[in-house]
């Protein structure tokens, strides 16, 4: 169903989304992370698996994602 200035979103709608995509793309910023170590034979544990990868990183995105649905569906 359509607004009355024929778009399918509200503003508001439109708002959320942005919210959620950023939620999405500082969790995946984060995910990525930076440069685990400075020489590449040397495998660097604390640095792969931080909490901020593991945990912190796909909880955002799964928030993004949750974010991004709500706004589709809120009238």
């Amino acid at each position: 169903m359509k607004t009355a200035n024929g778009s399918l979103f509200e503003k508001k709608n439109l708002i959320w989304m942005l919210l959620g995509l950023a939620l999405i793309a500082l969790g995946m910023f984060l995910m990525s992370g930076g440069q685990s170590n400075t020489d590449p034979s040397v495998f660097n544990k604390e640095a792969v698996y931080s909490s901020t990868r593991i945990t912190v990183a796909p909880l955002l995105i799964l928030a993004g994602l949750v974010i991004e649905i709500v706004a589709i569906f809120k009238k």
